[in-house]
């Protein structure tokens, strides 16, 4: 029976797994399954992967986005230059070949934004999915920072309590990549200065659950534009399912 799985710690109320058995179920699939695979250590995926010889292929959430590189046999190129893997592919070799669908989803739901005119952004986090972020925002010619709770000799990264009306007012694309807000804790948020936010302002959360997040709530507050990281969600999982059932072999 071909399975295929979401690993990641913690997963409470995830989405892919959801949609996945509703897809296979379109699709008159009954045969396909999709697991959750909690693990607390990422050395864990071997077994994971022993005990699911079946598996054809798995996404990878928090925290592992770029600790599962070391697993890999095979990496997408431009998974490679982000940094970070969210979708492994195991070929007919049970080869694990990674790639990255978040790139893809972010720079679907972006282009449209940025022809208003936000050619200058701020990346709130420094993880896994801040990578791909980045990367699509690079190839757009966009100018962009790293926002970070920790100190960095960098010059592409500021610590948030560094930011100030200045910074905040020049950058009018600003972009969530942490979980900071998402439940099971949706009163928490980026510590930002929120009253230098206006409407010349689009603000963009990744997180999809709450869809609105309090982030997203103190932003439309000040009069920005708001999304939220639903239709990305959703875009790179339908990548994910188009990298699964390719025929193109590493």
């Amino acid at each position: 029976m071909p399975k295929f799985g979401l690993v990641g710690f913690p997963l409470k109320n995830t989405f892919s797994k959801d949609f996945f058995t509703a897809k296979f179920s379109t699709l008159g699939l009954n045969d396909f399954s999709y697991e959750n695979f909690s693990i607390e250590n990422i050395d864990q995926i071997t077994n994971v992967l022993k005990s699911n010889p079946d598996i054809g292929g798995f996404n990878v959430t928090i925290p592992y986005k770029e600790s599962i590189l070391n697993f890999l046999d095979e990496i997408d190129e431009s998974a490679k230059t982000i940094g970070a893997v969210n979708c492994v592919k195991v070929n007919s070799q049970s080869k694990l070949i990674g790639f990255n669908s978040d790139a893809f989803g972010f720079e679907k739901t972006i282009i449209p934004i940025i022809k208003d005119g936000h050619q200058k952004a701020l990346i709130l986090g420094t993880g896994g999915v801040a990578k791909a972020v980045a990367y699509v925002l690079k190839n757009l010619h966009i100018d962009f920072k790293f926002v970070s709770r920790k100190l960095s000799l960098q010059s592409s990264t500021i610590q948030f309590q560094n930011l100030n009306s200045e910074i905040i007012t020049s950058s009018t694309l600003i972009i969530n990549c942490t979980p900071v807000g998402m439940f099971p804790n949706p009163n928490e948020f980026p510590n930002i200065p929120f009253q230098f936010i206006s409407s010349k302002h689009f603000c963009y959360d990744l997180i999809y659950l709450p869809e609105k997040t309090l982030f997203l709530e103190k932003c439309e507050t000040q009069g920005a534009s708001i999304k939220s990281g639903l239709e990305m969600l959703h875009l790179q999982a339908e990548k994910s399912w188009e990298i699964w059932n390719s025929k193109f072999e590493f």
